[in-house]
Formats: structure tokens, sequence, C-alpha cells
């Protein structure tokens, strides 16, 4: 059997999306409240209880090579600006200050039964609790491999009027 080259992916790519709150397990990703690209508030600053960002990989057969990958995980405000992702761990541990980007590693071999041409499914998820957006307008997460950007999630915070109560019109 021979594997037509033109649907042989040679590059990582992702599907994603934001949620309320995601997780993997068995090697599946688990999402509550997927699939937007706005919050709404009433007031600004506003601090987000929790934003679930679930992203699955796509690992082409020939990167299935047993080699350490490098990703990570960043937002930017619409000025292209790093953000906080949150609280960095006090020394002596950590550096204290503020985490700006997610960093980590995978591996991905052959298991037995993958053939040649066969794409592996990596599942991800990251919840981040209590971030901070000081003013309405458009922002990205940006999530990489190997320095190369495979994903890019654009939202937007609006702020939208909350209605006055006990005001009557006639």
């Amino acid at each position: 059997m021979t594997v037509n080259d033109s649907l042989i992916s040679n590059q990582i790519t992702a599907d994603a999306m934001l949620a309320d709150s995601v997780v993997v397990a068995e090697g599946k990703l688990y999402v509550q409240g997927g699939g937007w690209n706005m919050l709404l508030t009433p007031v600004l600053p506003v601090r987000q209880p929790r934003l679930g960002i679930g992203l699955v990989m796509r690992i082409p057969y020939q990167l299935a090579d047993n080699m350490p990958k490098r990703f990570s995980l960043s937002l930017h405000d619409a000025d292209g600006n790093l953000m906080a992702l949150g609280d960095a761990p006090p020394p002596p541990t950590g550096t204290g200050g503020k985490v700006t980007t997610i960093e980590g590693s995978f591996t991905v071999g052959r298991p037995a039964g993958v053939e040649p041409g066969a794409e592996q499914l990596i599942p991800l998820a990251a919840n981040l609790d209590g971030l901070v957006f000081e003013k309405a307008g458009s922002y990205v997460f940006r999530f990489s491999v190997d320095a190369d950007e495979i994903k890019a999630l654009h939202f937007r915070v609006t702020h939208v009027a909350q209605p006055m109560m006990g005001m009557r019109m006639s």
C-alpha cells in the first residue's frame, strides 16, 4: 500500500477552543462551556474567574521521532504586549512577580500499529484562574511548538452597560 504524499502533513498543527473549563483524562479532552470568543462584562477592569484553553495537537508521522519538542502559551493584548497569566511562586523556589508564558515539552514516538502517514493526537488543557483584563478590546492566546506558532485564539472583551434598576419610563 502506498501513501499519497499530498495527504501527509509535515507540520504540527492544532485545533483549539476557549472554554469555561477543560481537562484531559484518558487521552481525551473534556470541555465545559466551550466554543466562545467574547467575554461580556458590565465593569472594567474585570477579573475572569476561570478561562480554559482546550487544544489538540496533530503530530504527523515523520515528526513522531522521539525527539523532545518545546511548547509555549502566551496571552497578548491588541497592541501585542504580553499579559500576565498569573503570579509566579515567591522566592526561594520562584522569582515572584508575574508569569507571562507557560512552557513545557513533550516527546512523541511511533507505537506499534501506527502506519506510515498516520498522525497522532495529543490533547492539552490549560485553566487560567483570575485573569485580569484592564480594558475592552481584542486579545489573543498564542500557542507555539519549537518557536513556530501553530495556533492563535482571538477573542474580545466587551464592556456592556448594566441596565439601571428601578428606572421607569412613561
